[in-house]
C-alpha cells in the first residue's frame, strides 16, 4: 500500500509499505475523510517530537472497516467508523489511573504518526478496536465527523481542564480550529463572557457563531491590558490556551482571578522553557491552577462528542474551509495547514471509492 510520510525531519513524501496486519483486538481500517493537523507541522518541519523516519503521518480520520481481530466484538467489515486521534492501551496502569493519554508513557497513548504509522495512507491499523472505535452515525457526513477525532475533543479538553462553570468568564487564547471548539465547549458547559484572542476575520466569524462575546485583536495591543480593561480590572475565571507560544502563559496568569484555572491544549513545538510570572502568580500562592494535557481518546469520548451533533447542539461544518478529493490531496491539504493561508481554519480530504 502507499501512504503520505515523514521522511525525516523537514522531509515529506510517498512511500510503499505492507499493508498493516490486524491482531485479535484489532482492526484494519480503510480512510474516508481524512484531516491535517498543525501537530503533522509540528512533528515534520519543527522536529517536536524527534526524528521519524518513513512515517506515515495523520491522526484524523473517519473510515470503514476492513478486517478485525478474532476478539473484537462489536465491529465488523462494512462498518464506518470515526477514528479517535488518540488511541491507548486501556489496560495499562496508566489508564486505570485515569490518565489512557499517557499508557506506557507521557503521550504515549497518542499513537498514529508519534510511535507507529499514522491513517495517511490506504490502510491503517487500530489498536484495541472495541475501546478504540466509535461508529458513525447516519445523520453525520463524514468531513463532519472527521472534525470529531481530534479538534472538538482537543478543544473541548481545554474547557474541561479549565474547569469552566456556570456564569463563568473565560479568555480563550487563539481561534484555530482547536480554539474555536474551546470556544464552543465553554459556551455549552454555560460560559457567560467568552473572551477569544484572534485576528483571522475567517476565525472572527467562526467564534462568533460558536458563543464568543467578545474579540481581543493581539494586533491592537497587549492582550492583558484589553482584557483587564474589559472586565474593570478584575480578570476572568478561567483561560484556555489553544495557540501561541511559550510566553502566552505568563500572559494567561496575568489575566487569571486568584483561584482559576488555566487549561492549556496548545501543542508547545519549540521552546525548553515557559515562565510563570512570579508577582502575579501570587508569589506562588495565588491558587492560580495551571493545567496541560492530551485529549484521553477512546470510544465514549467520541460517542459522546458524536451525540452532541446528532442532536443539533454542535455544527463542526464551519471549521471547514477547504474541501479536498482522493488520498492523492492529502500532500497539498498539507501543505495549505502549513502555509495558513488568511481564509484557511481546517482542510479535509475525502476518499471515494
Amino acid at each position: 500500500m502507499k501512504g503520505f510520510a515523514m521522511l525525516e525531519i523537514g522531509k515529506v513524501g510517498w512511500i510503499e509499505k505492507d499493508k498493516p496486519v490486524a491482531g485479535p483486538l484489532d482492526a484494519i481500517v480503510r480512510p474516508l475523510a481524512l484531516a491535517p493537523c498543525t501537530s503533522d507541522i509540528h512533528t515534520v518541519w519543527s522536529g517536536a517530537i524527534g526524528e521519524r523516519h518513513n512515517m506515515i503521518l495523520g491522526h484524523e480520520a473517519v473510515g470503514e472497516v476492513v478486517e478485525v481481530g478474532s476478539h473484537v466484538k462489536d465491529f465488523k467489515p462494512g462498518d464506518r467508523v470515526i477514528v479517535p486521534a488518540i488511541t491507548p492501551d486501556w489496560g495499562s496502569a496508566e489508564a486505570q489511573a485515569g490518565f489512557p493519554q499517557h499508557s506506557g508513557g507521557i503521550l504515549a497513548g497518542w499513537k498514529f504518526s508519534n510511535f507507529k504509522d499514522g491513517v495517511f495512507g490506504e490502510f491503517f491499523h487500530v489498536n484495541e478496536a472495541d475501546a478504540n472505535l466509535a461508529l458513525l452515525p447516519d445523520n453525520i457526513s463524514p468531513a463532519n465527523a472527521v472534525m470529531l477525532s481530534d479538534m472538538v475533543v482537543t478543544g473541548f479538553h481545554g474547557a474541561e481542564m479549565a474547569g469552566v462553570k456556570l456564569g463563568d468568564s473565560v479568555v480563550v487564547v487563539g481561534i484555530g480550529p482547536v480554539g474555536l471548539m474551546a470556544v464552543a465547549g465553554a459556551n455549552l458547559m454555560g460560559a457567560s463572557h467568552i473572551y477569544a484572542v484572534g485576528t483571522r476575520p475567517k476565525c472572527v466569524e467562526a467564534a462568533k457563531f460558536y458563543g464568543a462575546t467578545d474579540i481581543i485583536n493581539y494586533k491592537q495591543g497587549d492582550i492583558v491590558e484589553q482584557v483587564m480593561q474589559l472586565t474593570q480590572g478584575k480578570g476572568v475565571d478561567r483561560v484556555i490556551i489553544a495557540g501561541g507560544n511559550n510566553d502566552t502563559f505568563s500572559q494567561a496568569v496575568k489575566i487569571l482571578k486568584a483561584g482559576g484555572t488555566i487549561g492549556n491544549v496548545n501543542y508547545l513545538g519549540e521552546g525548553d522553557n515557559i515562565k510563570i510570572p512570579r508577582v502575579e502568580w501570587g508569589v506562588g500562592m495565588g491558587h492560580k491552577q495551571i493545567l496541560g494535557g492530551l485529549t484521553p481518546g477512546g470510544r465514549l469520548k467520541m460517542e459522546k462528542m458524536a451525540s452532541l451533533m446528532e442532536t443539533g447542539k454542535l455544527d463542526t461544518s464551519k471549521l471547514i474551509t477547504h474541501t479536498f478529493y482522493g488520498l492523492d490531496s492529502i500532500e497539498k491539504a498539507l501543505m495549505l495547514m502549513k502555509d495558513k493561508p488568511a481564509d484557511l481554519i481546517k482542510p479535509v480530504v475525502i476518499i471515494e471509492y
